[in-house]
């Protein structure tokens, strides 16, 4: 992209040129002003330039030798009114103590006046223009953040259940406390770790996700914690680690309870002195930073177990947040199940209204093993083999395996499991008795007693 391009994308940039000599002013303004986004005034000394600082310029150019104040003295009184004004000093004089003590003072630039400085000028302005942009835009996507993490956002319901979660992630975000989410898979353990940070006063900070199950036995440590160059062999530099990169914000540890015994003392030990040592250093670093933990498991039975440390387990624990299974949250499975199709229609550009009523039915009578996650990927796919403007049942399909899955959690007896596989191969086989015995490997009689029994119906 040409500097011009560059320029183009970017917001008006108010400039003030303060400047004794008219001619030379002039040519300066000329030169900005070839920028149609620049908009440049010009101010024969000090006075009148404070007089406008109403306008609130964004970058001023000030002469250092002014006829009513010198340089140093506009700068200072600049500054008590805005801070945020970028300010270029363009001098007749090569003074190098001068331009030294004026740029430690924060100044953006000093030039000197030659046939180079409106050129000079020109990219020092535009340097400040993709600054200020730059910042601008981190501060958009910030607040876009905030919105996108609204709690109510990111996890759609309104059951009883799912309020509950909301409350706790509440009051989890107005503090530091350290958090430790548990759940099955496919609830949303990351993204409720996410919501809670931007959602607290660590928004603007690093937020830093580890998968413990992710991550191999022999890494652990330097990926925790960084390591030195020469540390072992391969280390030809030194890396920072997960938790130096979260220093200020959070760090969110999944599946915490596949952590390995060995590191769990070294973490327990970085949580508790809220410093580290990278591996092969001596260096101290000290480290502010909240710590989220997630797992599937219980952690309570697994100290029991003794595959998890009492010690670090009351340290991470913090405010324990459950988040219920699909399964529990009553309607918000039609709630989310229309969220994810209008997502989805959006995506694709197709239109679908809704679900028919046997197809609400359907979702409705699945237990989801693979909770929200699989929710999606069933309605993604419901909407990909919809022929009409609405879903219906036959579009609405379950893996086999989450089929069964379903099947074993419903807890029935061992009689009435019998009969209903048993009546699913007599629908899936037209009735043909002889077939369905051949197929379970069942005398055909024991079929016959049941339908005489009046348990399965042909």
């Amino acid at each position: 992209m040409s500097i011009l391009e560059q320029i183009q994308k970017m917001e008006t940039c108010r400039i003030f040129i303060v400047e004794d000599d008219p001619w030379y002013g002039e040519i300066l303004k000329y030169h900005l002003c070839m920028n149609p986004d620049n908009e440049v005034h010009l101010f024969p000394n000090g006075k009148n330039c404070l007089s406008q600082l109403h306008q609130k310029p964004d970058v001023i150019t000030v002469d250092y030798s002014l006829p009513d104040m010198n340089g140093k003295e506009l700068i200072k009184r600049i500054r008590q009114i805005n801070q945020d004004i970028k300010i270029i000093i363009i001098s007749a004089q090569e003074d190098v103590a001068t331009a030294v003590e004026l740029l430690k003072s924060g100044i953006s630039d000093y030039l000197v006046k030659n046939d180079h400085t409106k050129d000079l000028l020109w990219n020092t302005i535009l340097k400040i223009r993709e600054t200020r942009d730059l910042k601008n835009e981190i501060e958009h996507l910030r607040r876009e953040l905030g919105h996108k993490y609204d709690f109510e956002e990111i996890i759609k319901g309104k059951s009883n259940a799912i309020k509950k979660t909301f409350s706790l992630m509440e009051k989890a975000a107005r503090t530091n406390i350290n958090v430790s989410i548990t759940g099955e898979t496919g609830t949303g353990k990351e993204l409720v770790a996410k919501a809670i940070h931007y959602n607290s006063e660590r928004s603007k900070k690093p937020f830093v996700a580890v998968n413990m199950a992710a991550v191999p036995r022999e890494l652990v440590e330097s990926e925790f914690f960084g390591y030195e160059k020469g540390a072992f062999t391969g280390a030809d530099q030194r890396k920072t680690g997960k938790f130096e990169e979260a220093n200020n914000g959070t760090i969110f540890l999944d599946e915490i309870g596949e952590l390995d015994l060995s590191v769990q003392s070294k973490l327990l030990r970085v949580l508790q002195e809220r410093e580290l040592t990278r591996v092969g250093g001596r260096e101290k670093i000290k480290l502010d930073v909240r710590v989220i933990v997630a797992t599937h498991k219980n952690l309570n039975d697994e100290v029991q177990k003794g595959n998890f440390r009492e010690d670090l387990y009351y340290r991470i624990i913090g405010l324990p947040i459950d988040l219920p299974p699909l399964r529990e949250r009553d309607n918000d499975i039609l709630l989310l199940a229309k969220f994810f199709l209008d997502d989805f229609c959006k995506d694709n550009r197709i239109k679908i209204r809704g679900f028919t009523a046997e197809a609400k039915e359907k979702l409705m009578q699945y237990n989801y093993p693979g909770n929200v996650r699989e929710l999606k990927a069933i309605i993604d796919l419901a909407a990909v083999m919809c022929n009409g403007e609405e879903i219906e049942e036959n579009d609405v399909g379950f893996s086999k395996t989450r089929s069964l899955d379903m099947l074993m959690n419903e807890e029935k007896t061992f009689r009435d499991y019998t009969l209903q596989i048993i009546n699913y191969y007599l629908k899936k086989y037209n009735g043909n008795v002889l077939t369905v015995a051949k197929k379970l490997d069942i005398g055909k009689s024991t079929i016959y007693k049941m339908i005489q029994d009046n348990e399965l119906v042909l």
